[in-house]
């Protein structure tokens, strides 16, 4: 069920945190994680979103040969199987479905004709020919329900002998024969296991993947000989390069109750709205809650824009951790393309242990100014009719004209807004921890396939780059072992 997002719990999300962030005032910032088969995907809001053809290119200058928009346009549409049928920029035949949502809450529409007062263009494809402009967000849903990449790519395999898939273990570093990969260890209770093949693909995730990496030996050699674990490779770059979508959250009260509450209204609108999601798989259980959204473009000398705004259908408060009884809706903004970089280390050689987390969210000043200049701007949007016709009350209203309190307030409810990449950048430079191929620089038959390997944040969501990373890694292992 995608409204099921909001229902979820430990045994579906690591809850990870971040060490204290000096821009956000101190505060611990949230970092959830997907906890089962389909990693992120099987918790996340479902927006297909793929970023900008310029992000590419760039990686293509950073010294990724063969990941330009024209290298990777052809895997994402591989993978893709949109509902509006393939054309020159989408697929119409893969196994990640992609769909329009058949039951916007009237609210996100509202959003879309607000912008378009502003002389914001419309967009109804952001992965097509242009990204910049307003309008609904396409979903990676089949027929009213979520379809995460287990469900693309794992059910379809079910009974086939070459698949085994293994859960409720903890992978506790990889095995080495001289300068080759060959294996796992894992440990489920008290028991380790070794699994070992011709090649390993590691795919644990922006967080899990450097720290395998560095539990394994591979990593900052100091770092590692802290922890006593005995180095194998010297890479500094194992967890530097840490990347993230830092968003701002307004959050509204209105009194349309077909906007979210945790009030007896709201809880029974949810009651109906499930029972005809399990009846029909239709109507508002079908939500990504973020319904809507914009790129826009702020500085005039940016190559691409520079902001996105999702939409929200209620009044959101700390990751919805903290239950608003009211009704109403909540805009977010983002810069795409963020200067500030952190970092993953080991807390301890532990693989049971949580890494530590450090976004440094906002150490870069560049990010601050052009944060500033995105709030005000998605303020604008919901102060201009229709949107402004709900007449919300913003629960924590600022002067736009105040620099400081709108800095103020940015540090004090700024938070992730899931897209942390980078721990495990590919290059053409030694320092990399990947080469093009995704290969583990320093050994052989090791590969890394997940958003940890993006050398620079795309200007967007990052699922459905990550997919298309995945299926990248698959025709690079492909070719290596058939050589």
């Amino acid at each position: 069920m995608p409204g099921a997002l909001a229902m979820q719990t430990g045994a579906t999300n690591w809850r990870y945190e971040t060490v204290p962030q000096a821009g956000l005032n101190g505060r611990r910032g949230f970092q959830p994680r997907g906890r089962g088969l389909g990693g992120s995907s099987a918790i996340n809001a479902m927006i297909y979103i793929r970023g900008n053809a310029w992000d590419y290119d760039n990686w293509e200058a950073m010294g990724c040969p063969g990941w330009s928009y024209a290298d990777v346009l052809p895997y994402f549409k591989r993978a893709e199987h949109n509902e509006r049928g393939g054309d020159a920029y989408h697929g119409g035949e893969g196994p990640l479905w992609v769909s329009d949502q058949r039951h916007p809450n009237p609210g996100s529409l509202a959003f879309v004709e607000a912008g378009a007062a502003l002389q914001i263009p419309r967009n109804d494809d952001f992965n097509g020919e242009r990204q910049e402009g307003i309008g609904l967000y396409q979903v990676t849903q089949k027929g009213g329900e979520r379809w995460s990449a287990a469900r693309a790519y794992l059910d379809p395999k079910q009974g086939d002998p070459r698949l085994r898939v293994i859960t409720g273990v903890t992978a506790e570093k990889l095995l080495f024969e001289g300068g080759r990969a060959v294996g796992v260890s894992y440990l489920r209770g008290g028991t380790r296991t070794e699994l070992r093949g011709r090649a390993v693909v590691l795919s644990a995730g922006v967080f899990g993947t450097p720290q395998l990496l560095m539990l394994s030996g591979i990593g900052p050699a100091a770092h590692l000989a802290e922890h006593g674990i005995a180095v194998r490779i010297d890479r500094p770059a194992v967890g530097e390069n840490l990347q993230d979508h830092l968003d701002y959250v307004a959050a509204y009260e209105c009194a349309d109750t077909r906007f979210l509450g945790t009030n007896l209204t709201g809880s029974l609108n949810a009651l109906k709205a499930m029972i005809q999601w399990f009846r029909h798989r239709e109507g508002l259980m079908t939500t990504p809650y973020a319904e809507s959204g914009a790129f826009l473009k702020i500085d005039p000398d940016a190559p691409c824009p520079d902001v996105q705004l999702h939409f929200v259908i209620a009044a959101l408060e700390d990751h919805g951790r903290v239950k608003v009884r009211a009704h109403g809706y909540s805009g977010h903004v983002c810069v795409l393309r963020p200067e500030s970089k952190g970092r993953v280390t080991l807390a301890s050689p532990d693989p049971r242990a949580m890494p530590l987390i450090d976004p440094q969210f906002l150490s870069d000043p560049r990010d601050l100014a052009l944060m500033k200049q995105g709030v005000r701007a998605m303020y604008r949007i919901l102060e201009t009719p229709p949107m402004s016709d709900y007449q919300g009350r913003d629960r924590h209203p600022v002067n736009l004209d105040d620099d400081a309190a709108i800095e103020a307030l940015i540090r004090a409810r700024s938070d992730t807004i899931y897209h942390p990449v980078g721990t495990a950048r590919m290059g053409s430079d030694d320092a990399a921890v990947c080469d093009p191929q995704l290969r583990v620089r320093g050994v052989e038959g090791l590969y890394v396939a997940d958003a940890s390997i993006m050398p620079k944040l795309v200007s967007g969501n990052t699922n459905a780059p990550s997919i298309m990373i995945g299926e990248r890694a698959a025709e690079f292992v492909a070719v290596d072992l058939a050589a």
